[in-house]
């Protein structure tokens, strides 16, 4: 599981990030809103914990910004303001939980482990990768409100990579899955068929990338200039 911790207090970030690795977490660490924004744009995380009171582009904004832009990472605000009328900005602005300074580092690891828990839970039905969706109650990709069309074949391979982003999968298991039946068909088919895929991704901010010896992955595609 992996945390974005984004505080700019050093001390802080120091405390906080050895006790979430002690607890089992990966944690990257920013200490400002820009970095912030474009490591949650970019998937890094899996939930962010929050300092509303961070340089550049400050919590608030941060969690309004990605809110409107459709990414529902969760969000656990920290923060040194108690007053209820804070809280309930910080709430309405999109935070999932939210915690006042000073706090108990046991009850962060719980309410991280519990919007964990309910993250999963929600991506049982829907997994995402950049702007492409995969909804398995409608067993149709989507590309913000749009369904995207795809041929079987192509919809077999893109839905084994999008169930694990990031991660390489075979190209012996993608043929099994993509040509069950077919005797006559050769392995390098599937070169053809992720061809077609990423002229049919393009404007979906994810690619296809070919790993030699290992197959392929799907990933947010990154940044100009990156």
């Amino acid at each position: 599981m992996h945390i974005l911790l984004v505080e700019d207090d050093i001390d802080m970030s120091k405390a906080l990030l050895r006790a979430l690795e002690r607890r089992g977490f990966q944690v990257t660490h920013c200490a400002d809103g820009i970095s912030a924004l474009s490591h949650i744009k970019d998937a890094i995380g899996d939930l962010v914990v929050l300092d509303l009171n961070i340089p550049g582009l400050d919590g608030l904004h941060l969690l309004q910004r990605i809110r409107s832009q459709n990414i529902h990472t969760p969000v656990i605000v920290l923060t040194a303001r108690g007053a209820v009328g804070d809280r309930v900005v910080g709430l309405n602005a999109g935070a999932d939980d939210y915690l006042a300074k000073p706090f108990d580092l046991d009850e962060l690891d719980a309410r991280i482990r519990a919007l964990l828990r309910r993250k999963g839970n929600a991506e049982e039905s829907i997994q995402k990768c950049g702007d492409l969706r995969f909804e398995h109650s409608s067993g149709a990709f989507y590309c913000g409100d749009d369904a995207l069309e795809f041929t079987p074949r192509e919809h077999n391979l893109l839905k084994a990579l999008i169930a694990k982003p990031g991660h390489a999968v075979t190209k012996e298991r993608l043929f099994r899955l993509v040509f069950p039946l077919e005797e006559n068909v050769q392995i390098e088919a599937i070169e053809v068929i992720v061809h077609r895929l990423r002229k049919k991704l393009v404007h979906t901010r994810t690619e296809i990338m070919t790993l030699r010896g290992l197959g392929y992955l799907l990933r947010v595609q990154p940044a100009a200039g990156a």
